[in-house]
């Protein structure tokens, strides 16, 4: 079945469905080592506003800004199983005509649902301590699983009227938390070990948002 017909959430996802999932052992430092801080208000509200803005952008078939804000780790992962960048891009510049091929539309892509915060990325950082500033190993990003709804309009050959089907998934934003700058990678056949991969402290019992899809009537 063609990687198109499987109504992916976005052309990352869509990208993503295209290559092995990455898979690392876990290990290393242990989250009792890391000084963990309290999730400030504004960090769902700002990852959400940017899973929007990404959905506006890929619902106007700018696919190209899927590709731009890929969280970098995924991406390099995603094109080394392609063989490299330049054939992920030009995969990428497919997109928009395949969909228009097999008459699907993407008509909207929103988040809906409570996203879930996590902290991941132990570096090195200042912490007061008795009045004292001292070294001690931090959580640098935030990781926030922002649950979507994307719906599409299949216009199938030989049928006049048009099918919509609606899509629930989630976005994983990653943002170092000084910038809040954020990345993405697809909740589409993602697990929770393939985020472990890459980010190795994050809960052993984490559970993702659920993934669905049914038609719209």
């Amino acid at each position: 079945m063609s990687v198109f017909i499987r109504l992916t959430a976005s052309a990352a996802a869509i990208l993503v469905a295209l290559a092995l999932p990455a898979r690392a052992q876990a290990g290393g430092i242990g989250e009792a080592e890391i000084i963990a801080e309290p999730v400030p208000p504004g960090v769902k509200a700002s990852a959400v506003a940017a899973v929007e803005k990404l959905g506006e952008q890929v619902v106007l078939g700018r696919y190209q800004a899927a590709l731009e804000r890929m969280n970098p780790d995924w991406k390099q992962r995603v094109a080394a199983r392609m063989g490299g960048m330049a054939e992920l891009e030009r995969r990428l510049d497919g997109v928009a005509a395949e969909m228009i091929r097999q008459g699907i539309t993407m008509i909207s892509f929103k988040p809906q649902g409570e996203p879930i915060v996590h902290e991941v990325s132990p570096g090195t950082g200042s912490v007061r301590e008795n009045g004292v500033e001292k070294e001690q190993m931090v959580f640098t990003k935030w990781l926030v699983l922002v649950p979507t709804v994307t719906r599409f309009r299949i216009i199938a050959a030989g049928n006049s009227r048009p099918m919509v089907i609606e899509n629930t998934g989630f976005q994983v934003a990653v943002a170092e938390k000084k910038t809040l700058d954020w990345t993405f990678i697809d909740g589409s056949g993602l697990t929770a070990a393939d985020l472990r991969g890459l980010f190795i402290t994050l809960p052993r019992d984490m559970e993702l948002p659920p993934l669905g899809k049914r038609e719209v009537r």
